[in-house]
């Protein structure tokens, strides 16, 4: 059943799930950044989501069990799974060169690409705050991006991996408002498993040939804990807590929580002893933050 977005109860839900996505993601950035280099990014993507598809797959048959619905319009889950399948993809590829802080800020773009694909497909409406407010976000990101050199953001100077993942996060900013375009009643779950499901089959024909030539049993330590990671935490449990805020908030809303992740991903890498990114970020940082709390006022 269709959740209403409007109601008071259900809307703190999805914000809550919206603050532990935040936190599960800035995870993914710091531990991709390291195995980036170590595997193809097409191999690791499809492992993490069919693995990721194949825990919820347990979890729906164990518990509410697949909705009629799931079996109707199949194609559905092969739209939003390949927007998901695209996206991660473009993420480890743009991980390669681009740093985890940096990435993190590129990813907080996608509110403003979202209020956009969201009244597109949904005619969700943008108040005067809210336009403000990703404003303030989106140059706040581009402030960490280009670290403070507005001579480099005037010439759009990106780095090539963060010009990589620019693409990926336009895919991820249409995926948020299709999640709600395309639900025929299904519970999150249910769309969760369809989704990740879509993903992986999509990702065994496109990545097909770089999936047989990895080397599986000696890849590093490394590369099995972000697997593991980012198919638990950052694809299982974020599809599940995406789908379920994006039926009770705006799609802008439901993606406002990106910005939190670059101030996530800061305290994630200075805690693991890669060092400050500089007192230059910061204002970038404080800006997107500002952005979030604009975004949550009611």
């Amino acid at each position: 059943m269709t959740v209403p977005p409007n109601t008071r109860v259900e809307s703190l839900r999805g914000h809550a799930a919206m603050l532990l996505f935040s936190l599960l993601v800035a995870g993914s950035f710091s531990l991709g950044v390291r195995a980036a280099n170590l595997i193809d990014p097409a191999a690791i993507s499809a492992a993490r989501l069919a693995l990721a598809a194949g825990i919820l797959g347990g979890i729906v048959l164990a518990g509410p069990g697949l909705s009629r619905s799931a079996f109707r319009e199949p194609w559905r889950f092969l739209i939003v799974g390949g927007l998901f399948a695209f996206y991660f993809v473009l993420m480890f590829d743009g991980l390669k060169t681009a740093p985890a802080v940096s990435a993190s800020a590129v990813f907080t773009l996608t509110p403003v690409l979202s209020a956009g694909f969201g009244w597109w497909l949904m005619r969700q409406r943008t108040t005067g705050r809210m336009a403000l407010a990703l404003t303030l976000g989106a140059g706040g990101a581009l402030w960490v991006i280009f670290r403070g050199d507005l001579a480099a953001m005037a010439r759009l100077e990106l780095g090539r991996g963060e010009a990589i993942y620019l693409v990926g996060c336009v895919a991820h900013a249409l995926y948020t408002p299709m999640v709600r375009h395309l639900n025929r009643g299904e519970r999150p779950l249910t769309f969760a498993f369809g989704t990740l499901a879509g993903a992986a089959l999509v990702l065994a024909v496109w990545g097909g040939p770089a999936i047989a030539a990895t080397p599986w049993v000696s890849l590093p330590a490394i590369v099995w804990i972000t697997l593991i990671y980012l198919a638990v935490f950052a694809s299982a449990a974020t599809t599940v807590l995406l789908q379920f805020s994006a039926m009770r908030l705006p799609a802008a809303k439901v993606m406002a929580y990106t910005y939190l992740i670059p101030a996530w991903v800061i305290v994630l890498e200075s805690t693991s002893g890669q060092g400050f990114p500089g007192l230059i970020v910061l204002p970038g940082v404080l800006a997107t933050i500002g952005a979030l709390l604009l975004l949550l006022r009611d």
